[in-house]
């Protein structure tokens, strides 16, 4: 199993527009959050990576991309049939082989010197099954995830068996039948926003996607889980969700608190915080 192409979904109505947006990234250069997106693929190895989008937006995502928009492939999603129905659309790029997905509205930094894609990608191709990368993450977050349930395989500390996956559970769901031994109480798996997938995935949404309603991913992954091995990765990194509350600030906090301009950013965050202390700030 070798991966080599990537997918990236991004034009759901929330969702279409975030990748566009540009922030500073480690190395103190402006970048839209799509550069981002085509950087951490790339750094996994990927040859061809195809972007989903909505009509209309094709111009402005070959202009987010710069230098970087001859390694992607635009393919519209002229249908709104969910998320699963999105990813359909990339059915003949992959062309019946394992392939990358990143959402397009999330960006990633690593807590190891490779990427995180880099490290999802190199386990999948190990253990040549789907891989869905998760993060530990606190319960007040559940709405905003897919979260997965399942037992550690044996003499590893990241790696679980997928048993269970439940999209935005509720509290009461989750402590029922997603609790993960040995995580931190109020704590579950949820999904970090990219995955390696193997071709039954595409022939699982193809079939639910004819039914004509909308089809999100984790009910392809659901019975992906009585068809073949299905694991999930805990990352050694973090997800920052542009599309969350402050999410765009979040994130670029995060870069620039990670990046070469470190100890200039924590200056001017102590500044702001010592005016707001004296009831100067605006």
């Amino acid at each position: 199993m070798r991966v080599t192409k990537a997918v990236i979904t991004a034009a759901s109505r929330g969702q279409r527009s975030l990748p566009l947006h540009t922030l500073v990234d480690r190395d103190g250069q402006e970048k839209t959050a799509l550069r981002l997106l085509l950087e951490e693929a790339l750094a996994a190895g990927i040859e061809g990576i195809a972007v989903i989008h909505a009509p209309g937006d094709a111009e402005a995502y070959t202009k987010a991309a710069g230098d970087l928009a001859g390694r992607m492939t635009l393919l519209e999603q002229t249908q709104a049939l969910g998320y699963g129905q999105a990813l359909l659309c990339a059915r003949d790029f992959v062309a019946g082989e394992s392939f990358l997905h990143l959402v397009g509205d999330h960006v990633w930094l690593s807590g190891t010197t490779q990427r995180c894609a880099a490290q999802l990608v190199a386990r999948a191709q190990e253990l040549r099954c789907s891989v869905s990368a998760v993060q530990a993450t606190r319960e007040t977050m559940l709405p905003y995830y897919g979260v997965v349930g399942g037992r550690r395989v044996a003499q590893t500390e990241d790696l679980y068996e997928v048993e269970e996956l439940i999209e935005k559970p509720t509290p009461t769901q989750a402590e029922q039948q997603l609790l993960i031994p040995g995580l931190r109480a109020g704590h579950y798996l949820c999904f970090f926003g990219m995955h390696v997938l193997t071709p039954a995935v595409m022939d699982i949404l193809a079939r639910l996607v004819a039914t004509g309603t909308r089809v999100p991913l984790a009910a392809a992954l659901r019975e992906l889980i009585g068809r073949e091995r299905y694991v999930a990765l805990q990352m050694r990194g973090t997800r920052y969700d542009l599309g969350t509350r402050y999410g765009l600030l979040q994130t670029q906090l995060a870069l620039a608190l990670a990046g070469e301009n470190r100890d200039e950013v924590l200056a001017m965050l102590v500044e702001q915080l010592a005016l707001r202390q004296q009831g100067l700030g605006n």
